[in-house]
């Protein structure tokens, strides 16, 4: 039978190669590039504690030392920073590896999401859990995973992010075919299809990269086969799980987000986030929104 219990975990997959940004991830994980001065797996970290998730599970890789470093004290460095007086960058310092109780485990080979989701089941065990994933930045003004965890409380099951997307991209995402119920925000998911063809899409409402999943995915994930790209797809684990009832994991439902989402996972987005990011930062916004429109006026 689901589990009913509180979400308190956060699972955040970070096992990728990052190949859409070589050569700068040949020896720097993808997650570590920064967005202005802070790294994009940073962000996500503090959008599972504000949600009141204390407790990280990072699945990583080869060569993602360095996020456990970052996430780790860095004793001679405060020291520096102590003798100086430099309060504000020893606070900035700090402040990473006082964010959560992070825990680390290896995906050794990339077979897919729905293989590293399956990477947390001993440290998730029967409890359901968020997932995030590091190429979605969600805005902290939009609440969107405290909302997902309230529908998991409300319905049960598995809970996920759907974003309208413009249907010639449709093909980019895991697709959803959904029906209404009596909340504005939330739907019941009916199918899911991972990167459809335009034609075969059942809506232009997508998956982006938040879930609060039920402990029966991991079940679903040990005996399903490699899907699309020949790998354990978690898309195709929720479809299952969408044909359940409460008692066996299901069902699965969706919360229809329209506020602020930033894409990282490509170079043009990953741009696209950094100006964002930096023309709404009090500390440069003033000197570089000028310099930004007189830039582009000469193009």
């Amino acid at each position: 039978m689901a589990d009913f219990d509180s979400v308190t975990k956060a699972v955040i997959p970070a096992a990728g190669l990052g190949t859409r940004f070589l050569p700068a991830t040949k020896a720097t994980p993808k997650e570590m590039l920064p967005i202005v001065d802070k790294p994009a797996i940073q962000y996500v970290v503090e959008e599972a504690v504000s949600a009141g998730l204390l407790d990280v599970l990072m699945v990583t890789g080869k060569n993602k030392r360095s996020i456990e470093d970052h996430f780790d004290r860095a004793i001679e460095l405060e020291d520096l920073l102590t003798a100086k007086g430099d309060d504000e960058r020893l606070s900035q310092v700090r402040e990473p590896a006082d964010l959560a109780t992070l825990h680390y485990v290896r995906q050794g080979e990339p077979r897919g999401l729905g293989h590293a989701v399956l990477c947390a089941k001993q440290h998730v065990g029967d409890h359901p859990f968020a997932c995030l994933l590091g190429d979605d930045l969600i805005d902290p003004r939009d609440p969107l995973l405290q909302r997902m965890i309230e529908v998991r409380r409300a319905h049960g099951g598995s809970v996920i992010a759907l974003m309208e997307v413009p249907k010639e991209q449709v093909s980019l995402y895991g697709c959803a075919a959904i029906e209404a119920t009596g909340t504005d925000d939330v739907v019941r998911v009916t199918d899911l299809v991972e990167k459809p063809r335009v034609e075969d899409a059942p809506s232009t409402w997508a998956v982006i990269g938040r879930y609060v999943i039920d402990p029966a995915v991991f079940e679903v994930l040990e005996n399903t086969p490699p899907g699309r790209g020949g790998e354990i797809q978690l898309t195709d684990a929720l479809r299952e799980l969408a044909t359940r009832g409460p008692d066996s994991g299901g069902p699965v439902h969706g919360v229809l987000f329209r506020g602020r989402r930033y894409d990282t996972g490509n170079k043009l987005d990953y741009l696209r986030t950094v100006v964002q990011f930096a023309a709404e930062r009090p500390d440069l916004a003033a000197d570089f929104v000028p310099w930004l429109k007189d830039f582009l006026s000469t193009r």
